[in-house]
């Protein structure tokens, strides 16, 4: 597949594949005998998990590490265990946050009908956002 197709199928623009590809997050593609960059499915997989996870508000050097504990089959369970779990950790703090996010938003939209009135205090309230 060229970059193109790779693209519209994983969600991410030509441009961010080729600077994933210049920062080493992923393999640089394989090239066509006219110089094009050639994918297959297994690439596509790759770069789907990326934007997923980049969507999910992880880290370029997270996204590494999660890579890295899927690309290499000879690490200890122990220490996948305890990555997976840190990053486990880490999303439900984040559902917490967006859980409670979505209960303020809710709080206000159920409680804002008067126009003249400035929602501002609810506002205040609400938690920040989960970075």
């Amino acid at each position: 597949m060229n970059i193109g197709t790779v693209a519209n199928v994983s969600g991410l623009t030509a441009k961010m594949i080729r600077y994933y590809e210049r920062i080493e997050l992923v393999p640089a593609s394989r090239r066509t005998r006219s110089g094009y960059r050639d994918y297959r499915e297994s690439d596509v997989q790759v770069l789907r998990f990326i934007h997923h996870t980049r969507d999910l508000g992880f880290s370029l050097a997270q996204v590494r590490t999660l890579l890295a504990l899927w690309r290499d089959r000879h690490r200890p369970g122990r220490e996948v265990r305890a990555i997976a779990q840190h990053y486990i950790d880490t999303l439900n703090t984040r559902i917490a946050l967006l859980q409670s996010l979505r209960d303020g938003l809710s709080y206000l939209a159920e409680h804002c009908d008067n126009a003249e009135q400035p929602p501002r205090p609810i506002l205040d309230d609400l938690p920040p956002l989960p970075e």
